[in-house]
């Protein structure tokens, strides 16, 4: 699917965003302040943990890949055990994408368009990898979350991340922002007070639903 398919001789009127970045970067705030603003979220981190419930397909697929020790006793996946074996190791990261990324993007598209049929105004998607996985094609824009390191890191550590992990987990992610930026439309700082951050979020959003003249 492509940005141009949709409804046969229908006129799209919603706006579709891309909300990609580093973790702890601030997209998921990004998004709740667009959602507040009449936006649909679609979260392909929530997505991913649907179609990685237990008895899923793909939570097997995952669980015979890497092994008993990410799974719980209560058939739920330890998210905490797997993310320290993919974010030390590139390549087992990339080969946890390869099981999960085909079964969240149909749900995600899915989620796209019923938006669109209930006539969204905007529909922001929200995901790490949208780029890599493609989904940047799909989007009117995409905007690049970003702030400042220390920033980045007193987050997750603010969410209760051991700060091993959280160094692991920014490590995987290093240069990650210098990447997307050449796919991004606008670049959203979220370091500084809430309610500058929140005016840059509204600015941005204003521009991005003007008319084009």
């Amino acid at each position: 699917m492509t940005r141009a398919e949709g409804r046969p001789g229908a006129a799209r009127r919603t706006r579709r965003i891309g909300l990609t970045g580093p973790i702890g970067c601030g997209k998921s705030t990004v998004g709740r302040w667009l959602v507040e603003r009449g936006a649909v979220l679609v979260d392909a981190d929530e997505i991913a943990r649907e179609v990685t419930a237990p008895g899923t397909p793909t939570h097997d697929a995952v669980v015979a890949h890497f092994g008993p020790e990410v799974g719980r006793a209560d058939g739920t996946l330890d998210r905490r055990a797997l993310g320290a074996i993919v974010f030390a190791d590139g390549e087992r990261l990339r080969e946890l994408e390869m099981l999960v990324h085909p079964a969240v993007r149909p749900v995600l598209l899915a989620r796209l368009e019923a938006a669109e049929r209930a006539g969204a105004p905007v529909v922001a998607i929200e995901a790490i990898r949208l780029v890599e996985a493609g989904l940047a094609a799909v989007c009117d824009e995409v905007w690049l979350v970003r702030c400042d390191p220390d920033e980045q890191r007193r987050r997750l550590l603010g969410r209760g991340a051991d700060p091993a992990d959280a160094e692991r987990r920014i490590a995987a992610q290093a240069g990650l922002a210098e990447r997307l930026r050449p796919a991004a439309a606008r670049v959203l700082d979220t370091s500084g007070p809430p309610d500058e951050v929140r005016a840059r979020v509204d600015a941005a959003l204003d521009e991005a639903l003007a008319p084009v003249t």
